[in-house]
């Protein structure tokens, strides 16, 4: 069976236009399903600082907002941006609201979390800031769960490991 990457999926950025993941061709990513009313928003800095560590070294985080849990992403896609941007200092790419479990979950999501479309990793998100680590070649290498923080050591040592770092 030949695993599939993530470039074959679309997604709508946070000003509402069309993104190809296939733009992130060659960076190592962190994938992570974002809400601004959270008990774990503040791991928006960690986030931050993890793009600010890394960027240079072909390492993008992408936010995806979503309300499926607790009903803590209520706001808008410009509000989203400018509450991550005030906040916490937010650079790194960020995606419109999109839902992450469930039958009517986007379709990064699934891919992300169904071990049959990724070939590595069954872990559907059961709250928010489910990390998703993907490779340079477009392949779910990873995930950490919402507890884990963005700077923690394991984080960092996988990362430094997929830059070659």
């Amino acid at each position: 069976m030949s695993i599939t990457n993530i470039y074959h999926l679309k997604a709508l950025n946070i000003k509402g236009e069309e993104v190809s993941l296939e733009k992130y061709k060659g960076k190592v990513l962190l994938i992570v399903n974002t809400a601004t009313e959270c008990g774990f928003t503040p791991q928006l800095n960690e986030l931050e600082e993890l793009y600010e560590e890394f960027k240079d070294h072909n390492f993008v985080v992408l936010g995806f907002p979503s309300n499926d849990f607790g009903n803590q992403e209520p706001r808008k896609e410009d509000e989203i941006q400018s509450f991550c941007q005030v906040n916490y200092g937010v650079s790194f790419p960020m995606f419109s609201k999109v839902k992450v479990k469930g039958s009517d979950a986007h379709s990064l999501f699934k891919f992300l979390s169904d071990r049959v479309q990724n070939g590595k990793v069954s872990s559907k998100p059961l709250w928010n800031f489910h990390k998703y680590l993907v490779d340079k070649e477009g392949h779910v290498v990873d995930y950490f769960l919402p507890v884990t923080k963005p700077m923690n050591a394991r984080v960092k040592k996988r990362i430094r490991a997929l830059l070659s770092l």
